[in-house]
């Protein structure tokens, strides 16, 4: 069974950077999936932030995070990341680490898989 472990989260202020990262298990690899990140904030839907290519590493953005937040993995450790710079309040939310075998999926029907969450929060 997949199990996904996000950390990282906290509390920053406007301009801040913050790295979160999401641990995989309960497969030895996660060939042909694609790893994404998500984020909710209070009184909205759960809305794509990114997601990676295990294989190869292609990466896709969403409109709003582009040139600011940067996602990477770790083959070797089953990890991945979400690197995020110049934080501003509008960012605040549960960050969620997702997984599946998906083609350049956006959409959280389209994973099976999901952490936790981590708390982001940004402050003015």
């Amino acid at each position: 069974q997949v199990q996904l472990e996000e950390s990282g989260g906290g509390l920053v202020h406007t301009g801040d950077s913050l790295r979160l990262s999401c641990k995989g298990s309960g497969r030895s690899a996660f060939t042909n999936w694609i790893l994404g990140w998500f984020r909710q904030a209070p009184g909205k839907e759960r809305e794509f932030v990114g997601g990676i290519s295990w294989n190869v590493g292609t990466t896709y953005y969403a409109e709003r995070v582009k040139g600011r937040f940067t996602i990477s993995r770790d083959r070797a450790k089953n990890t991945w990341y979400l690197q995020m710079n110049n934080l501003n309040p509008e960012d605040t939310a549960v960050y969620y680490c997702a997984a599946d075998r998906t083609r350049w999926g956006t959409k959280p029907a389209e994973f099976a898989f999901w952490g936790q969450g981590t708390q982001v929060t940004v402050s003015s």
